[in-house]
């Protein structure tokens, strides 16, 4: 399977602690990872498109959603351990770090699918806000899949390693990936998505989360959805100026309506003066897609002045997306 994770990212080139700057990315110190472990970076997402075209007899909606990768990134280091135990240790230490964890449920689907053994010791390092709509969750779930694919020695291909990570939840397939992703069916079925250069990003954590079924059991299914097809040839041309006019998110209404501060937010980011604004996902995060670099430093900055008093709590990260695939 490619070994590309989100280290192979473009990094915006900031000094950490900066305004708008994605926070460090260095993995925790405390695991020694030897000679066959891995040290392993689990990068966000954000949705240019999400269409929901129904809703399925198994309960879940039909999805349509163009998905790419971010530099924002969780950390996960990850070591064969003797004697068959599994080991999760998280940073901070409020995340669950047991079999509730995707990674520990990743870990096990990983082992019943191809009957090891083995054991190993993992830390998650968590950077990427939960409830957000950026799929922290999810991309530590593959990255602790391609992780164990290598300590174990299995030499699983991405085709094989599919159904363990979508077992573990819809948005899983989707972070083993080489870049972007179109993701159909509950969001399990993936395609890579092609993309003619980099997105240079503002993303928004307001102080709230929403809970994703939440949010589904708000969404009206439209009587004729879109199709996706301009996002699609949009991060093809890597032109910002058409990814940002092919922005669409069904569930945005939904979120809006659970939390109505999100609307705020997204307003305020929007009188920034990006070219376009939309939620990732099922939220909370808010993004703006930018001119260039120095536009997105700029809007960033600017979000955070005039939003201090008024929107207290709000994080904002300026991040970018992959470039163009070779």
């Amino acid at each position: 399977m490619p070994s590309r994770r989100a280290s192979d990212l473009p990094s915006d080139g900031t000094p950490a602690g900066s305004p708008g700057v994605c926070p460090d990315d260095r993995p925790h110190p405390g695991l020694p990872t030897g000679a066959s472990g891995r040290v392993i970076r689990a990068a966000a997402k954000v949705n240019l498109f999400l269409e929901v075209l129904g809703k399925r007899a198994d309960g879940f909606h039909e999805l349509a959603t163009l998905i790419t990768p971010v530099n924002l990134y969780d950390t996960l280091e990850v070591q064969q351990a003797a004697g068959g135990e599994l080991r999760l240790v998280c940073d901070p230490p409020t995340v669950p770090a047991g079999p509730t964890n995707l990674v520990w449920k990743a870990a096990e689907g990983l082992r019943r699918a191809f009957g090891v053994t083995a054991g190993a010791d993992i830390r998650l390092t968590k950077r990427i806000p939960h409830e957000a709509g950026l799929g922290g969750g999810s991309s530590d779930a593959a990255t602790a899949i391609a992780a164990l694919n290598a300590v174990w020695g299995l030499n699983r291909s991405t085709r094989e390693l599919a159904p363990v990570a979508a077992a573990v939840g819809s948005d899983v397939p989707v972070f083993l990936l080489n870049g972007p992703g179109w993701c159909t069916g509950r969001g399990e079925i993936v395609t890579p998505a092609a993309v003619g250069g980099p997105l240079h990003l503002v993303i928004v954590k307001p102080p709230v989360g929403c809970p994703t079924a939440e949010v589904y059991r708000r969404v009206t299914v439209p009587a004729a959805p879109l199709d996706g097809q301009e996002a699609l040839a949009a991060l093809a041309s890597g032109d910002p100026t058409r990814v940002a006019a092919a922005l669409h998110n069904r569930l945005q209404p939904a979120a809006f309506d659970l939390q109505p501060v999100v609307r705020r937010v997204y307003d305020a980011l929007n009188s920034c003066g990006p070219l376009g604004c939309l939620l990732s996902g099922s939220g909370s995060c808010v993004f703006a897609v930018c001119r260039d670099r120095q536009d997105a430093a700029r809007v960033a900055r600017r979000f955070e002045t005039e939003t201090r008093d008024e929107l207290p709590g709000c994080r904002a990260f300026a991040v970018t997306t992959p470039g163009a695939m070779t």
